[in-house]
């Protein structure tokens, strides 16, 4: 059972869940949204100033004037103005937003072996759970690959498996509701976790399974949201490139969408083959065609 028993458990204001996310120096990004008028505030800050009692006092009245409330879960380097993935300075979080079941996604952490119990659980509205683990020695990579199998695993947002996300701030409300409802945070353990602390496969075939259809999930993803045959096809890139052998990884991906394709073999050895491709085609590139760009996100948050 994922259950820190050494830790009392605490609820926290936002000016404590502040100073437990972070360092006093280190920066990280406020986004405040009013969901009516459509209207989007982001600053970057020093935590600790961001925790302040004046800082509070005007995301207060942010809220009353009916904007949500939003932090991001990593730091951003100094000197950085917005949160693209190039201005995150480091991993120092994994989340789950839970967004549909919440009451049994949450209970099935807790009874997991594969996952530590977790720092931070908030309340975000009736039967909805935002959850989030303090790592370290995680890359980028490392840390979307283990957001996305957490939220396959658990039926978590999808959309929200990237490091430059933003998550609820406690002690604000959720003006997503008709009737008001403050966000709440309890801290459940300090531990920091490194990746060995997950035991979930991170090298699956990426395939949403729990706590929902799959069907379910690719309707309700947002529109920019990568399909399920792109998270196949970058699955079966990641396998080829690490060595495994194509007739295993064709076998993964057939036995992983059985139940969504009519002919699962021959999907997969043509996703394979154009991972290969794929492959061939960078490989044979010099260092100057490759390249390199950053990736913005979008500044909304999901929920």
């Amino acid at each position: 059972m994922s259950t820190d028993t050494a830790f009392a458990p605490r609820s926290l204001t936002a000016s404590e869940y502040v100073r437990e996310l972070f360092g006093p120096e280190d920066s990280a990004a406020i986004l405040v949204r009013n969901r009516s008028t459509g209207h989007t505030v982001q600053t970057i800050s020093k935590a600790e100033t961001i925790a302040s009692p004046d800082f509070q006092s005007w995301l207060a009245g942010q809220s009353a004037r009916g904007y949500d409330v939003y932090m991001g879960m990593n730091p951003t380097k100094d000197g950085a103005f917005s949160r693209t993935k190039g201005d995150i300075k480091g991993i120092r979080h994994v989340y789950l937003d839970l967004d549909r079941k919440g009451d049994e996604a949450l209970e099935a952490i807790r009874n997991s072996a594969e996952v530590p119990a977790p720092n931070f659980v908030l309340d975000t509205s009736p039967g909805k759970h935002q959850v989030v683990w303090k790592v370290s020695g995680f890359s980028q990579d490392e840390g979307e690959s283990l957001l996305h199998n957490l939220a396959n695993k658990f039926g978590g947002d999808l959309a929200a498996t990237d490091s430059t996300r933003v998550l609820r701030l406690p002690g604000f409300a959720n003006h997503k509701l008709p009737d008001e409802f403050i966000v709440q945070a309890r801290q459940e353990s300090d531990a920091v976790y490194t990746l060995r602390d997950f035991t979930i496969d991170e090298d699956a075939p990426e395939a949403p399974r729990h706590f929902g259809e799959a069907q379910e999930r690719r309707r309700t993803a947002p529109g920019d949201h990568k399909s399920q045959s792109e998270y196949d096809w970058a699955y079966a890139k990641r396998a080829l490139a690490r060595g495994d052998d194509p007739e295993v990884v064709i076998q993964r991906i057939a036995d992983y969408r059985a139940d969504d394709k009519d002919n699962p073999n021959y999907y997969a050895r043509h996703t394979v083959t154009k991972a290969q491709a794929a492959l061939h085609s960078t490989a044979a590139k010099t260092p100057d065609e490759e390249g390199s760009r950053s990736e913005p996100i979008a500044v909304a948050p999901e929920h």
